[in-house]
């Protein structure tokens, strides 16, 4: 189907589908894989979305058996999911684009003549992520860096802070403010409350994290009253505030071999040892420190490291009030 043929309100209630929303402008010939539940009732739409970045793999995952699971006759509501939303840097297993080699989730909300990237963006925003009630966009840490298990949510929209509650991921992370260029930012600029998630990465999909994205995207669609029933979430073990975005990780200034002094989630004071960069000479060549006190809330674990490249970041530990 075209992507610009595409209509909610084109199919029947009570049913599931499957098919591919063709791109144009920029991104003619490629395609973003949708999965659709239309319940038998009336209800809120949840637009669901994985796959942002090539080297993520829980997001996939849990559309997939979330998809399979899923009834339409007990349904109240409309489910909408893309499972792979950056098919080009999906398939080369990387986290941007080989067609481009821009970050998929920079570019939002995209145009048509600017690149492959910027014309992906453009489909998905004002296609797919415009038809939300509510939107949560699946995310992990790839293949290089570490995250904790955890869900993100708007800071200054009680919807969103009340449904990453219901999520129940062991982390929940409230950010005031969210850079642009984001999906979830796209969505905030047209009123749509959103989440997303993070987990541990490293180029494989852990059956705890899978546990934590299946189970609360769950419980996130009866929090929204799409499923009967009550969310059941556990309560989150830490409660972060603060920038989420890994641009802002401290980076390194050479290169070198990167060995953490710290452990993810640890709390440090400004100025505490948080890596140190080696030659291949064993030599200390930089020290990373902490900035400021905080939270580690990323470390990088590939150890090869070039100049400029994220290392760690640091994010406060007090949720607003």
């Amino acid at each position: 189907m075209k992507i610009t043929d595409f209509n909610l309100q084109d199919f029947d209630r009570g049913q599931k589908y499957s098919f591919d929303l063709e791109l144009n402008g920029d991104a003619k010939g490629l395609s973003l894989p949708v999965l659709l539940v239309r319940g038998r009732q009336e209800g809120k739409t949840l637009v669901v979305t994985a796959g942002v970045h090539g080297d993520e793999y829980e997001g996939v995952q849990t559309i997939l058996e979330t998809y399979a699971s899923l009834e339409a006759e007990e349904m109240q509501g409309t489910v909408l999911a893309v499972s792979v939303a950056n098919p080009p840097a999906f398939w080369n297993g990387t986290r941007s684009s080989p067609l481009d080699g821009k970050n998929l989730a920079r570019v939002f909300p995209g145009r048509l003549d600017e690149g492959p990237s910027a014309a992906t963006a453009y489909g998905l925003a004002h296609a797919v992520i415009a038809c939300a009630d509510f939107y949560i966009d699946l995310h992990s840490s790839g293949v290089r860096l570490l995250m904790p298990t955890m869900v993100g949510y708007d800071a200054n929209n009680p919807l969103s802070r009340a449904a990453a509650f219901a999520f129940g991921a062991p982390v929940v992370w409230g950010h005031p403010s969210i850079e642009p260029g984001r999906t979830i930012s796209f969505a905030a600029e047209c009123g749509i409350p959103w989440l997303y998630t993070e987990a541990r990465g490293g180029g494989r999909v852990h059956p705890d994290d899978l546990r934590v994205y299946t189970r609360g995207l769950r419980n996130l669609m009866r929090h929204l009253e799409i499923l009967p029933g009550k969310p059941s979430p556990l309560p989150p073990n830490r409660h972060l505030y603060g920038n989420g975005n890994t641009d802002a990780s401290l980076v390194s200034q050479e290169r070198g071999f990167l060995i953490p002094s710290v452990a993810l989630l640890q709390d440090v004071k400004a100025g505490d040892e948080l890596g140190r960069l080696l030659s291949l000479r064993g030599e200390t060549i930089e020290t990373i420190r902490a900035p400021q006190d905080g939270v580690v809330a990323l470390i990088r674990l590939w150890p090869m490291v070039q100049p400029g490249e994220p290392t760690f970041l640091i994010t406060g530990k007090s949720p607003a009030k």
